[in-house]
């Protein structure tokens, strides 16, 4: 047999559906495809769009377990403080004045953050972040407020600082038991976020089951601490211009996480959850599939137009949407 014809009979992975199109001067110019998971309020699988059962790097969407592990560490975080340390924040002034303040109390320098250098998230705080003078720096980055309590739990506990980003590290090993506990699974993979920190892999049915598990966890409880937190502070777990935010503000209760290369978490408070990856990456198709899944769960929210709202441009006019295809 040939190596092509060897290759050809290898088993193709299943193609994903398409979750948004791309509609420019009303001709569909393109489409972004993906897997969806919808859980009813007992946790069971209501809804299922593509395969949900195979894992994914949830990236960021990791954040609430990985501050849920600072706590178990022992760290004492609340309010502002837990919610940035759980963020991907957009870099306005707030957000690092606040991770500036952090690592003052902590005891730290910002040079012990080992996540990159860079600009803020949010393209108009990074417009204006140059503007002024500014350079990339360790502060900048939408991880640091992560890192900075990532360093100060492994002060608390003695552990190596240097290490604090190795996945055999005590804190990490904690993270991993974190989320293998709220999702109900073991972890899959292990690799490195954008951020540096160890990116663990898991399915979009256990992350929903993770972020259900955050929201109907006991008063008191490290996982309930963080979801009470992020909802309380939304503006400090993304900024005031992100779907994150705008949800968690109009819906008490609400929990929601994105992450980098188009993935979304969100759990209501009665404990129905969901969660979807873009095969493509594609950040800009969240919006339009994450409200179009909230109003198939009849949520009901001022936000969700504002959400869903995804225009293209043309001669810097509207001339089309990314608009859900489900």
């Amino acid at each position: 047999m040939t190596s092509s014809a060897t290759a050809s009979a290898a088993p193709q992975p299943a193609i994903s559906p398409v979750l948004a199109e791309v509609v420019r001067s009303g001709f569909v110019e393109g489409r972004h495809r993906g897997s969806l998971v919808v859980l009813a309020a007992d946790g069971s699988v209501e809804r299922a769009v593509g395969d949900v059962s195979a894992p994914v790097f949830p990236r960021s969407a990791n954040k609430p377990m990985q501050a849920a592990a600072v706590l178990r560490a022992g760290l004492d975080l609340s309010g502002e403080r837990l919610a940035l340390a759980s963020a991907s924040h957009s870099g306005e002034p707030f957000h690092l004045d606040l991770v500036r303040t952090m690592i003052g109390e902590f005891g730290l320098t910002e040079s012990a953050l080992q996540c990159p250098p860079d600009l803020p998230f949010d393209p108009a705080e990074a417009e204006a972040y140059l503007a002024g003078g500014s350079v990339r720096d360790r502060v900048a980055m939408n991880c640091s407020g992560k890192h900075a309590a990532m360093i100060a739990a492994c002060a608390g506990r003695g552990w190596d600082q240097e290490s604090y980003l190795d996945p055999q590290h005590p804190l990490q090993q904690l993270v991993r038991e974190v989320i293998e506990e709220a999702a109900g699974e073991p972890v899959a993979a292990t690799g490195t976020d954008g951020c540096g920190a160890p990116l663990m892999a898991i399915s979009l049915t256990g992350l929903a089951r993770a972020f259900r598990h955050f929201v109907l966890a006991e008063p008191g409880t490290p996982e309930r601490r963080v979801a009470d937190a992020m909802r309380a502070h939304p503006e400090y777990v993304a900024g005031t211009r992100r779907p994150d935010t705008w949800l968690m503000q109009s819906m008490p209760g609400v929990l929601s996480k994105m992450g980098a290369e188009a993935v979304q978490a969100v759990a209501l408070p009665d404990g129905r959850a969901l969660a979807f990856k873009v095969d493509d990456g594609a950040i800009r198709a969240l919006g339009p599939i994450l409200a179009r899944t909230l109003e198939l769960l009849d949520v009901d929210t001022p936000a969700l137009p504002r959400i869903a709202a995804a225009p293209l441009l043309g001669g810097g006019r509207e001339v089309g949407e990314i608009r859900a295809a489900f």
